[in-house]
């Protein structure tokens, strides 16, 4: 089965985003989009909540035709393009949208479907920023692992990473990284056991 990965950027002490959802405290340079383009151009399926892929259906189908695109706009546009989008969302309708599947119910069968599909080969399903999102499936038990880039400051408020968790979860980590900018990658896996 595939797992779903929360792909996320944290405070030290484990913010999302600011308090108005700010995301200019994030620390990302060529270093680590190199990474993570790699990891990420594998994969075919990218889950998001409703107000990520509206942020990111704003700027990633013409990223690479702007005049100033960089080497990673023009990567991530393409891959961007063809990746199948699932977004979460009660209020997105589906009709005239390419490529994109919405899921306003059911979110535990419907993500379980996903996860269960051939469609991706065996790659992981990267759930992309989208705090609330992240809440609802880790509520439901649906997140299998959890690829984080703690960046080097504390916000001191702000939307929570983990809310709402009902019990323990254990995690296996897989992977670190350090990249020169201070941000440290931190890959885990649930522990299912």
């Amino acid at each position: 089965m595939r797992k779903v990965i929360s792909f996320m950027h944290v405070s030290l002490d484990g913010f999302a985003a600011g308090p108005n959802g700010e995301m200019n405290w994030i620390k990302i340079d060529q270093e680590i989009f190199d990474h993570v383009g790699k990891r990420i151009s594998k994969g075919d399926t990218a889950l998001y909540g409703r107000a990520t892929y509206e942020m990111m259906e704003s700027y990633w189908p013409t990223a690479a035709d702007k005049p100033t695109a960089t080497k990673h706009d023009i990567e991530h546009s393409k891959w961007y393009s063809q990746v199948h989008k699932v977004v979460l969302s009660k209020t997105i309708k589906g009709a005239g949208l390419t490529n994109t599947t919405i899921i306003s119910d059911n979110l535990s069968e419907r993500i379980n479907e996903i996860k269960q599909s051939r469609q991706g080969g065996d790659e992981d399903i990267l759930l992309f920023g989208s705090p609330t999102a992240t809440h609802s499936l880790m509520q439901l038990n649906l997140i299998d692992g959890y690829w984080l880039f703690v960046n080097p400051i504390i916000l001191g408020q702000g939307i929570p990473l983990f809310e709402g968790i009902k019990g323990k979860t254990t995690l296996k980590l897989l992977t670190t990284r350090q990249f020169t900018s201070g941000v440290t990658e931190l890959n885990y896996i649930v522990d299912k056991q």
